[in-house]
């Protein structure tokens, strides 16, 4: 790219910059006739703190929870408006060492600013037994607009002689995002993080690897108010969709992939605890491109991954003080037919690990302190892992302070604001302590550790 082409390409990125933060401006302002408020909060009257912990999102709080698994149909008042919200994320992001190579276009090959996120909400009831999280997400480094976290539900209660709950129904497109624990993948810590710095170069399927490329309906119960069960299946979107929703494509799935998950969770003093466990089970094949250079499944044998993961949580409130404890570790096991068949894998089976435990503190919603842990391994494969293995370990460290968005702070529940400080450090990084790369230029894992800071907003 010549020099005028890239600083026309900035400028356009400013733009939209620009025009993404004047759009939430302008909503903010307008918040009465347009609509654009955290939804939830306004529709059932409570500050963004009812339902999560540390001021908002995306921690779930007991009431939360419910509020989720009713199908985020819970109103109190009229509300004829549409459910409507916005965020948006400016983070600065500097690794230890500059990058060998730029982490995005535009970008340099360290010390980054971003607009991160600037999403747009459709989150609400939609009728007596039916709600929606709906989300499109502006991203800077990509510099695409497409759809995010996306799910309807459908919910109702029950009740018998011996025992009563709800079940519901759900259409989604990713597998935990119907989860109401924070050890879940989609929801797990940490909740905002760097997209301009180095991270685990393999990580398990069940681990994000469907996010956003498929569609699914499965089926939930809780039962009395402990157990809770989902089971459903998922399917790949087409490429073009997806070529027009988030321009990424990576590779269609051979056949439905089942999704199960079972959790007990019980209430213990002033505080809750759970365990459970998952499993996801998909088969995906590889990616070509055809002759206008998109992305196209090809034809053949496909790669078999079967995730199990088991996960435990606890949380402590008191007037003043929340503790929050999450745990999640996954087992990946498989079976890689056609990596192996065409030359990209140098065995046919393998295996990945993941383990992620955090705690977190927090002082009356508005000052919060998270330290956390991470270990992700796997089996030796040169071909897949430039180092041998992929094994990545380290930790986090993050303070955050929210003026606004608890019970009592000035434009509750419309205004919220966290602003955060991150640190990543890695102890192992893509199966080594020194030429991480692999390429003998001698980057050492601590290279890549990340001081990371954000301003998030939710109006």
């Amino acid at each position: 790219m010549n020099r005028n082409s890239s600083q026309s390409c900035a400028r356009r990125t400013d733009a939209v910059r620009g025009l993404c933060v004047t759009a939430i401006a302008w909503l903010a302002l307008h918040a009465g006739s347009a609509s654009a408020v955290p939804s939830y909060a306004r529709q059932t009257q409570q500050p963004c703190s009812a339902c999560h912990v540390g001021g908002f999102g995306p921690q779930l709080t007991p009431f939360g929870r419910q509020f989720k698994l009713s199908g985020y149909t819970l109103k109190v008042g009229e509300d004829r408006k549409v459910p409507l919200s916005a965020m948006l994320v400016e983070s600065y992001t500097e690794t230890a060492k500059a990058q060998a190579e730029a982490p995005a276009d535009h970008f340099g090959r360290n010390s980054n600013t971003e607009l991160q996120q600037a999403s747009v909400f459709v989150a609400g009831r939609l009728s007596q037994h039916a709600g929606v999280f709906a989300q499109a997400t502006y991203e800077q480094s990509s510099g695409l607009v497409g759809w995010d976290n996306a799910e309807l539900r459908y919910a109702r209660m029950f009740s018998g002689k011996k025992h009563n709950g709800l079940w519901g129904l759900t259409v989604n497109n990713n597998p935990t995002l119907t989860d109401v624990y924070n050890t879940a993948p989609a929801w797990q810590y940490p909740y905002m993080a760097p997209d301009l710095a180095p991270g685990a170069p393999a990580a398990p399927m069940l681990l994000g690897g469907l996010g956003g490329q498929v569609i699914g309906v499965s089926a939930y119960a809780q039962i009395d108010g402990r157990w809770y069960l989902e089971g459903g299946g998922y399917r790949s979107l087409s490429p073009a969709f997806l070529r027009r929703v988030n321009g990424d494509y990576d590779g269609r799935l051979k056949s439905l992939a089942p999704y199960l998950r079972v959790a007990y969770g019980t209430n213990i003093g002033k505080g809750n605890v759970e365990v459970g466990g998952f499993l996801l089970n998909a088969q995906r094949g590889l990616v070509g491109e055809d002759a206008a250079g998109h992305a196209v499944p090809l034809a053949g044998p496909s790669d078999h991954f079967r995730d199990m993961g088991l996960d435990a949580s606890y949380q402590r409130f008191t007037d003043r003080h929340t503790l929050t404890i999450n745990a999640l570790w996954v087992d990946e096991q498989q079976r890689l037919d056609a990596s192996f068949g065409n030359g990209d894998a140098e065995y046919r089976h393998g295996s990945l690990q993941a383990f992620n435990a955090n705690g977190s503190y927090w002082w009356r919603d508005t000052w919060g302190v998270t330290i956390g842990a991470f270990a992700y391994d796997g089996s030796r494969d040169s071909l897949l892992y430039g180092n041998g293995r992929p094994d990545t370990r380290g930790g986090t460290a993050e303070v955050d302070w929210n003026p606004l968005g608890h019970g009592g702070s000035w434009g509750a529940p419309w205004a919220n604001i966290r602003v955060g400080a991150q640190y990543t450090f890695y102890s192992r990084f893509n199966g080594s302590t020194r030429d991480v790369d692999a390429d003998g230029s001698g980057r050492r894992a601590s290279d890549n550790n990340t001081f990371f800071l954000y301003l998030w907003l939710a109006l």
